[in-house]
């Protein structure tokens, strides 16, 4: 399994959202400026969350985007499957013709992918921009 930079930076990106959109909509310019992240690639991930609701975006001087789906119930598995499609599990071939491997696909990978799952679906983008949160609050004493 690995997570690619659509994914990465996308998480990125929606944290970054997540935190500066008070009370107006965050251009993708001010996110890649802020992630250093080109715009052009944020303009493609920022396609893919658009169509499937995760980010709302609006048009003119005022424009820029916006969550479409609550933090608190938007789960890193379900934005990794928008921006990774199911290449975050390790592919398993039901139709195993050597019994060997179809023995370590339904005993090992099949688990993996369960554990990979549950982790994903136990973590909201709220989690996250929370626990970013905190470790920016964190107040460092030199004596």
């Amino acid at each position: 399994m690995k997570i690619s930079t659509k994914g990465r930076y996308g998480l990125r990106a929606l944290i970054d959202l997540s935190i500066n959109m008070d009370s107006e909509n965050v251009t993708i310019k001010a996110i890649s400026e802020r992630q250093n992240i080109s715009e052009r690639y944020l303009e493609q991930i920022f396609s893919l969350l658009r169509k499937a609701g995760i980010i709302v975006g609006r048009k003119g001087a005022q424009g820029g985007y916006s969550l479409g789906k609550d933090i608190r119930e938007l789960t890193i598995l379900e934005i990794l499957k928008i921006l990774e499609g199911d290449n975050i599990f390790i592919d398993i071939n039901d139709k195993e013709e050597n019994e060997l491997e179809e023995f370590i696909n339904k005993n090992l990978w099949k688990d993996i992918n369960n554990i990979i799952k549950d982790y994903f679906s136990s973590i909201t983008l709220e989690d996250l921009v929370d626990n970013y949160k905190k470790s920016k609050d964190t107040i460092i004493y030199y004596i």
